[in-house]
């Protein structure tokens, strides 16, 4: 089977994971951090925002069945690209839109989506474009958090929606 993975920093990522664990075609997601400057940071650290990373999911799909257009196109859905530092009230440069790519080929494909997205939004895309440097994987009670914990407060305010946002705009896309 092929596979093609993609790192994605669209806020809190209990809720970028959670849409796209119900997504035909992933294969797996983990919640991380990247793009850095400290070694193996833990959560605290992070949440400080002292060491420069992002929270971010790495998704790994089946590029046969789902493309890293449609990949983009579900999480521009799901997450606003034009706050910088910012989804909802999640505020720091943790919670930054951003996507890290793993080769060339997806740097290009990257390039050209946003660049179609910045244009029909007017210039106001802040989403940071970078490879993925410096990833670490966010602790394991972080891991599948939404399908472990939906009636935790923020999941079912904040996550809850999002997930439902997901379902209702690419019901095709939808995990049977």
């Amino acid at each position: 089977m092929t596979q093609d993975i993609i790192t994605l920093g669209g806020g809190c990522f209990w809720c970028t994971e959670a849409v796209f664990e119900q997504v035909e075609g992933v294969l797996a997601v983990q919640s991380g951090y990247c793009n850095g400057q400290v070694r193996d940071p833990s959560y605290e650290q992070v949440c400080e925002g002292q060491t420069g990373h992002a929270e971010v999911v790495r998704v790994q799909f089946d590029p046969q069945r789902l493309s890293l257009r449609q990949v983009l196109e579900i999480f521009f859905v799901v997450h606003d690209p034009t706050t910088l530092n910012r989804q909802g009230n999640d505020a720091g440069t943790q919670y930054r839109s951003g996507i890290y790519w793993h080769d060339a080929d997806q740097a290009q494909v990257v390039r050209e989506v946003v660049a179609e997205l910045d244009a029909a939004l007017g210039g106001k895309v802040v989403t940071e474009l970078a490879a993925e440097t410096n990833y670490w994987p966010a602790e394991a009670y972080h891991q599948h958090y939404f399908a472990n914990n939906p009636g935790q407060g923020y999941c079912a305010y904040v996550v809850a929606p999002k997930v439902e946002k997901f379902r209702k705009t690419f019901a095709e896309r939808v995990r049977r």
